[in-house]
């Protein structure tokens, strides 16, 4: 398991002598996560601060999975392994259509990981979720994502969201599948919001 605590963290980017001091953009870097050598259960996002609009993770994965295309990555928040998940998903993978939902559930879907299979040896899949609203304590936490891979011509697309149906501020994130391989990545950015 990858835990990654977020205390403080200076956010700035490199500065070269004689530049003007860097203002960040919309988006900062909160944390990254690359899974070693050993593999990892999961990751897990701790200590968010509140100082954004919403967050979103950008990264690549893969799994232990050795049946079927790919698995779904999945999501809680804040430890919660309650019934208090919502998710839909649409996917395609060029031939067939899929769509369903998941309701009261013990995690949402958070889009695809690719499988160790070895005709996928080198395959990882792509994804960007967004956590809207992660810190409004009067709403549930509303959860999009976009994720793909490709198989050299063959692959799928997933377009997912879930509710977290709980008003506590998100302050924790645990992402995991079967168990991550060496060189998935995960990147969590905060996001302004005006």
């Amino acid at each position: 398991m990858a835990v990654v605590s977020i205390k403080n963290k200076l956010r700035r980017g490199n500065l070269l002598v004689g530049n003007d001091t860097f203002v960040p953009t919309s988006y900062e870097s909160i944390a990254t996560v690359t899974i070693g050598s050993g593999g990892a259960a999961n990751i897990t996002f701790t200590s968010i601060p509140a100082d954004y609009k919403h967050l979103q993770i950008r990264g690549i994965a893969k799994n232990t999975y050795v049946a079927g295309s790919y698995d779904y990555l999945l999501l809680q928040f804040n430890s919660d392994t309650g019934s208090n998940y919502n998710s839909h998903y649409l996917n395609g993978n060029g031939v067939a259509v899929a769509t369903g939902s998941d309701v009261n559930s013990v995690n949402l879907y958070a889009g695809t990981s690719a499988r160790s299979g070895t005709s996928d040896a080198n395959i990882f899949s792509a994804f960007v979720i967004d956590i809207l609203d992660y810190a409004n304590t009067n709403k549930y936490t509303t959860v999009r994502t976009l994720a793909g891979l490709d198989k050299n011509g063959t692959g799928a697309v997933d377009f997912q969201s879930g509710a977290w149906r709980n008003v506590n501020a998100v302050t924790s994130i645990k992402l995991f599948t079967d168990p991550l391989v060496q060189h998935s990545h995960f990147a969590l950015y905060g996001i302004k919001g005006a």
